[in-house]
């Protein structure tokens, strides 16, 4: 069985790494499907800068960056590119990050879904978008 390539958001990730309640639970599973090489996870280069400043928060820039770099090891990190930037700028988005992100997730190829909390934000998505709930509701019981 192939393993479906999952498109991560920021937000999924963030409840991931700063334990973000009621979130994180499904996040912390999404993840461990990629730890375990279920799913192939990523993430465009832009979350992992969203990231980095949201988590500096309460950290040491020590142990902000050891968690993206256990994140790294664990999504393939997307180029946020010219074409896709353009992409954005003429799309139909409401919010300018999110056509960023989803157009960094078209380009990556293969990509089965995008995982956010914030599906009405990708209404004008040209790939299907589930929450983490959702995604994790369709698998197969194994």
């Amino acid at each position: 069985m192939a393993k479906d390539k999952l498109f991560l958001d920021t937000d999924v990730v963030l409840d991931h790494l700063a334990d973000r309640q009621p979130f994180a639970e499904h996040a912390h599973r999404l993840l461990a499907l990629a730890e375990l090489g279920q799913v192939e996870a990523c993430a465009s280069a832009l979350t992992f800068s969203h990231l980095h400043y949201l988590l500096r928060k309460g950290r040491t820039q020590m142990e902000t960056r050891e968690l993206l770099a256990k994140l790294k090891r664990l999504v393939k990190i997307v180029a946020v590119a010219e074409a896709g930037i353009q992409c954005a700028l003429d799309s139909d988005f409401a919010d300018f990050e999110d056509a960023i992100q989803h157009f960094s997730a078209v380009s990556a190829g293969g990509v089965a879904a995008i995982i956010t909390r914030n599906g009405a934000d990708y209404a004008a998505s040209q790939l299907p978008v589930l929450s983490p709930d959702e995604y994790l509701s369709s698998r197969p019981a194994e």
